[in-house]
């Protein structure tokens, strides 16, 4: 923050203008921000810079409701006003119109070749992550970025028109949190149950506008997907962003997905101050972890898994930015392999590009894909947010019931996966896995055991 302020250091509790490095919108706030947008600096007024905004439709997309669809198509329609090069349209003609046709069902594509899926998995993946960058955006889970050792954190329509319009904002420093994680995960535990465990120990408010800091030697038994995964759920206690070290995981990553996409190469990694200071410290030793599970109503509110098999469950779910990374299919596809399950059982991978993964890697003459269909899964080809957050009555795998549901997702307050005396356990694709097969709330080290 304070080499995006033009300053030599920043203390927590100092307000600060940031240059901003990427804005990132989506279907749901984006028409909301492009209308601040125009009504403060005019109809006319162009963005300010058009290589640092990034639009990616993901959220009610695959719904036959006409306000979701027509969106994407204000959406469209700014991208070509501004002349925007990273709108990651659903469709592939520029001129043209989003409709969803319901009669072609849920499961099989109904995308472009542009489309990236949900935003959060997305920015990684098209190049749009870079260490030491200020990245914005429209959804409380742009946090999921720290996990590239960069200042990500969701902002409002209001401030985000702003940003559109001047590429600055001015920000609170927060106060910092500390997460020092040493040991190594033992078999079906994830990196869902480590996020839990912190969450559970601070509280779904104890992290108010504070950054999450998370370092120490466990770090190095991460990979993305684990850090990506911790990160995106700081929010759920109410930081204000997560953030990691840069490592040699971590420079990997970011170029060989800025090449792949010929994006900005070039970046300058922020390491910790010697003199940090920290107004929360916890050790987390990663081999004492067993699988966890956040109950209704709040991500608060952990407990073992083991201790909870009496909970009877209608329905599992997978999928989301937190739970739909080709890590998070591998681990559950690892616990269903050559068995059924007992509820209904719904996947969503998070991108497109995850869908091919699934697709095309094979266990000896079966794909992973068809590991979890034959499992009773059913898998849609139509990646993006879907139930996660609800939506339209028609959205794949939403409750539209007082269900029960266990799931990989990150938020399980009342109505958040639709009706809103539903009941949303959250937990790892592997504890869901474990679940699906039981019908209740399972513990997954039986079924790897």
């Amino acid at each position: 923050m304070a080499r995006a302020a033009g300053k030599k250091k920043v203390e927590a509790g100092e307000n600060v203008w940031v240059q901003t490095d990427i804005l990132m919108t989506h279907d749901v706030c984006g028409p909301g921000t492009i209308g601040v947008f125009k009504r403060e600096f005019g109809e006319k007024a162009k963005v300010w810079d058009r290589n640092k905004v990034v639009i990616i439709p993901d959220h009610y997309i695959f719904t036959a409701d006409s306000k979701s669809n027509r969106n994407v198509d204000i959406l469209r329609e700014f991208v070509r006003e501004q002349n925007l090069p990273y709108f990651y349209d659903v469709i592939d003609d520029a001129n043209g119109t989003w409709k969803f046709d319901p009669g072609r069902g849920m499961l099989k594509r109904q995308y472009g070749s542009h489309y990236a899926g949900v935003c959060h998995t997305a920015l990684p993946q098209k190049g749009h992550t870079r260490p030491g960058e200020i990245l914005f955006g429209t959804d409380s889970h742009t946090c999921m970025a720290g996990a590239f050792n960069e200042f990500a954190t969701g902002i409002g329509n209001t401030d985000a028109g702003f940003v559109m319009g001047t590429g600055k904002l001015l920000l609170k420093v927060p106060e910092t949190m500390h997460f020092r994680l040493e040991g190594k995960l033992q078999p079906g535990v994830m990196a869902k149950d480590i996020i839990l465990h912190c969450i559970g120990e601070i509280g779904f408010d104890g992290a108010t506008y504070r950054a999450l800091q998370f370092d120490g030697p466990g770090i190095q038994f991460l990979t993305m997907d684990d850090r990506m995964t911790i990160a995106n759920m700081a929010i759920e206690a109410g930081g204000k962003n997560a953030i990691f070290e840069f490592d040699d995981q971590t420079r990997a990553a970011v170029d060989q997905r800025c090449k792949l996409n010929g994006t900005k190469p070039t970046y300058q990694p922020v390491q910790r101050d010697r003199k940090e200071k920290f107004v929360y410290e916890l050790t987390v030793d990663l081999s004492a972890l067993e699988p966890l599970v956040a109950c209704h109503p709040d991500p608060g509110q952990r407990k073992l898994a083991k201790e909870m098999t009496a909970t009877k469950l209608d329905r599992a779910y997978v999928g989301s930015c937190t739970g739909g990374k080709t890590s998070d299919f591998v681990e559950f596809a690892r616990v269903l392999q050559g068995k059924k399950v007992v509820i209904d059982t719904f996947g969503v991978p998070a991108t497109p590009e995850i869908v091919h993964d699934l697709q095309t890697a094979r266990w000896g003459d079966k794909t992973i894909w068809q590991v979890l269909v034959d499992a009773g899964v059913q898998m849609t080809e139509n990646a993006g947010c879907a139930a996660c957050l609800g939506g339209p009555v028609d959205t794949f795998g939403r409750m539209n019931a007082p269900l029960k549901c266990i799931s990989a997702t990150n938020r399980n307050f009342p109505g958040r996966m639709g009706h809103k005396e539903s009941q949303v356990f959250l937990a790892s694709p592997a504890t869901v896995a474990a679940s699906a097969l039981s019908g209740h709330i399972a513990d997954p080290r039986t079924f790897l055991s």
